[in-house]
């Protein structure tokens, strides 16, 4: 499993614009074949600032995400809302153990 963890802060001046961005970027990649999950949340202490959980099958689910329409348009139409640099990091999962939680 891959996972990408990304995190933009947004203007709180155009929230709603951003908010109707970043839920239809999650619908259409939810949709995406080897996409195992793909959340956006907001951050409790920062809630301008966007933090996108992505989980994928395995490269060719993230080259296939990293190469669609729908992420070049989500890249193009955010950008006049970010208020600083996103960050984008990469995880490479070789096992998963479910536990105790909260």
């Amino acid at each position: 499993m891959i996972i990408l963890l990304s995190t933009a802060p947004l203007d709180p001046d155009s929230r709603d614009e951003w908010m109707e961005i970043v839920t239809w970027m999650a619908r259409k990649s939810r949709a995406e074949p080897g996409v195992i999950d793909y959340r956006v949340t907001t951050d409790i202490e920062a809630p301008n600032t966007v933090r996108i959980i992505e989980k994928y099958a395995d490269a060719d689910a993230v080259d296939a995400h990293e190469s669609s329409a729908h992420l070049e348009e989500f890249q193009r139409d955010i950008e006049p809302h970010l208020i600083g640099e996103p960050k984008l990091y990469r995880h490479d999962i070789s096992e998963r153990t479910e536990m105790r939680g909260p």
